[in-house]
């Protein structure tokens, strides 16, 4: 089974983009208020049986089940003829945001986050049609449930055969939008391995250094902005709440915000391409980057965007037919990828590999990167019988002549 997404840009008019913003507000109620039934049935049952709780909570019966995304959808139909508001939006759209908030709830559990977040009107952005009508797409525009035929930019086709699933309604900056999300029943099998192998390691001073010894920098997405946007947010502490200039604000750094946002995206996708020019195989560590955005250099990952860069480029080798693979990433900098042996821990400031079994020497990152493929090619049980960055290394940033006779024995899978 094959999906994908496409976006569009929508062109609503104001009657539709009205139904719109109530759609949204509607869909804000019933996330806070299921929410907060769910925080007081579990406030409820955290006070020991001998003691009281030094904060107020709600006194809920103790047979009383918890809330869940069942009994929280039947309260829904049941609201709905005491509340008719809730009438004016499609029924399929606040399910959908009941099971959003059941999906973050056992998320929160299974994966260690935090609790789900209440939802302003800055924070609550989208809302999904599950289901489309019969024929819901022209040339000019598509057809949404509630708001008929809404004009769109048609910016790429869809592809034949393909059915669409959903589509998410998205209030950006720039505009509202809408994700369509598109399936086709077939197995396309992925790229097997073939063609020149890439090693990458990723870095907060070069964004990534390959083994054929090229290095890229980071380009500094927000630094650039970052001052703009620190003087339009100490604009808005002098803002009131609610008032129409505070409004302005939020949309001028909202704005800001997306163009930084784009503009990385647009570079991950470029880059991307770039490395799969010429090869067959590209090999990356398997690193978790949420723990990355908890060190002091949180923002720094955040504006490089790893773990973005990483779903780009798996893309875009499924697309372009290069293999792409993960691998350890224990060590890499403390392995020698010309013979194998260990170097010693490096701290942060060496920024130069030389082993003293074979006298090789390179940047750390280049030498990292090296390890990494070596790696790939040895969980695919092929053997290294090149020199680490091939015949010649054109390209390379820092460092002019990579020595060694390359590591030639076998490395078993």
């Amino acid at each position: 089974m094959l999906t994908m997404t496409y976006e569009y840009k929508l062109q609503p008019t104001p009657e539709q983009i009205a139904i719109m913003e109530q759609t949204l507000d509607v869909c804000r109620s019933v996330w806070n208020f299921a929410l907060r039934q769910r925080k007081d049935w579990c406030a409820s049952r955290k006070s020991p049986v001998n003691a009281c709780s030094l904060n107020c909570e709600y006194i809920i019966s103790t047979d009383e089940p918890f809330p869940n995304y069942h009994r929280q959808a039947k309260q829904l139909t049941d609201a709905k003829k005491q509340y008719p508001e809730l009438k004016t939006v499609h029924s399929q759209v606040l399910q959908q945001t009941l099971r959003t908030l059941d999906r973050a709830w056992d998320d929160m559990r299974a994966r260690g986050f935090g609790f789900p977040r209440f939802k302003n009107k800055y924070r609550l952005r989208s809302f999904v049609f599950p289901q489309l009508g019969k024929d819901p797409i022209r040339d000019d525009a598509l057809k949404l449930p509630k708001l008929g035929w809404v004009k769109w930019r048609l910016s790429r086709s869809i592809p034949d055969g393909f059915e669409i699933k959903q589509a998410r309604v998205v209030r950006k900056a720039s505009g509202y939008f809408v994700a369509l999300s598109l399936q086709l029943d077939v197995n396309i099998p992925s790229a097997m391995p073939h063609g020149h192998p890439l090693g990458l390691d990723l870095g907060f001073d070069k964004f990534v250094a390959t083994s054929d010894g090229q290095e890229i920098k980071r380009p500094r997405f927000l630094t650039t902005l970052q001052r703009k946007v620190e003087l339009l947010q100490r604009r808005l502490k002098s803002k009131q709440f609610g008032s129409n200039n505070r409004h302005q604000l939020n949309q001028k750094i909202a704005r800001l915000h997306q163009r930084i946002t784009d503009t990385r995206k647009d570079w991950h996708f470029k880059l991307a391409h770039h490395l799969c020019d010429s090869v067959g195989m590209i090999f990356v560590e398997d690193i978790n980057f949420v723990a990355w955005q908890r060190g002091i250099l949180s923002k720094h990952s955040a504006d490089a965007g790893f773990g973005q860069f990483f779903k780009i480029l798996e893309w875009v080798c499924f697309r372009r037919n290069v293999y792409f693979a993960k691998v350890n990433k224990d060590g890499t900098s403390q392995t020698c990828p010309n013979c194998g042996s260990h170097t010693g821990k490096k701290t942060l400031d060496v920024r130069v590999h030389y082993c003293h079994e074979c006298g090789y020497t390179t940047t750390r990152d280049v030498a990292a990167s090296q390890e990494i493929r070596n790696r790939g090619i040895a969980a695919l049980g092929h053997s290294v019988v090149e020199n680490v960055c091939g015949l010649e290394a054109t390209g390379s940033i820092g460092h002019n002549t990579l020595v060694g006779t390359g590591r030639s024995r076998k490395l078993a899978s």
